[in-house]
């Protein structure tokens, strides 16, 4: 190559100078530039047209899903147990009454000396001072005013002491729930006004059940407080529960004997996703 041409020629000719330009090494390192421009055009398109073709399949499949709050019944998920009773103490063992020395009573009679018995024997007036008469003979101890105890009546059992009840902790068992304002039906309402139905299917939930499980704390004054999802099914169903429930009104507090109480209460709610 003439000096001239090499400042104006290409570094390819200057390195295939003199060598088979045919064999296709020149051909492939002089058209690589484009054969590099031509690929990343076409993935470029490739991305583009699955970007476009997903958006539209997601648009369709808007159109033909719905979202339903299913199962909104007031429910007791866990049940407190109740504690047995403890048994009422023995009934106290019956005393006897100490034994008394008695002498048998003998009326006078007028027979033989060697007819009178040992036990018919009538007794001398000072030995009798320390005994008590009856009808037969006992040994025992001397009668020093000793006064048997008084016999009880009654049904033998002791009643343990009745424990007063706790007002002030949290149950989960009462004779009176605690309630939404205006009952099921207004509960049902609200959540059904209030729930993003749509909040499943736009992060891609396929056509099934998701139920949350929500527990909440409400208060002697129907407020609500601790509001926790105790499961997650996903697609932002626990977050949208919990966040419906929190902001929602005061309730009817529950009753237990007459009193307002603390209350755990436990929701569950269904969202279903169904195509048409």
């Amino acid at each position: 190559m003439d000096v001239n041409k090499i400042l104006s020629a290409d570094i390819l000719d200057i390195i295939f100078e003199g060598r088979n330009k045919e064999y296709g090494a020149y051909d492939l390192r002089k058209t690589y530039n484009k054969r590099i421009t031509n690929a990343l055009i076409g993935t470029i398109l490739i991305c583009a047209l699955f970007l476009v073709s997903t958006l539209v399949s997601g648009n369709g499949n808007k159109g033909k899903t719905e979202l339903i709050v299913q199962d909104v019944s007031l429910e007791n998920v866990q049940q407190e147990e109740k504690r047995p009773e403890p048994p009422p103490p023995p009934p106290p063992p019956k005393q006897e009454p100490p034994k008394v020395e008695i002498t048998k009573f003998t009326p006078p009679k007028i027979v033989k000396d060697e007819e009178v018995k040992e036990q018919d024997e009538i007794k001398e007036v000072e030995k009798l001072e320390d005994t008590k008469i009856g009808t037969i003979n006992q040994e025992g101890t001397k009668d020093e005013g000793i006064v048997a105890p008084p016999v009880e009546s009654g049904t033998g059992v002791v009643e343990a002491p009745k424990q007063e009840e706790d007002y002030d902790k949290v149950f989960t068992v009462v004779q009176i729930p605690a309630e939404f304002p205006g009952g099921l039906s207004s509960w049902a309402k609200y959540l059904e006004r209030n729930l993003n139905r749509d909040l499943p299917v736009e992060n891609g939930a396929p056509p099934g059940k998701y139920t949350v499980i929500v527990s909440f704390i409400v208060s002697k004054d129907g407020s609500i407080s601790d509001v926790v999802a105790e499961n997650d099914p996903g697609y932002g169903t626990k977050a949208e529960a919990v966040r419906v429930i929190t902001k929602g009104p005061k309730w009817k507090p529950a009753v237990q004997n007459g009193r307002n109480v603390i209350y755990r209460h436990k929701q569950s709610i269904t969202f279903m996703v169904s195509e048409e």
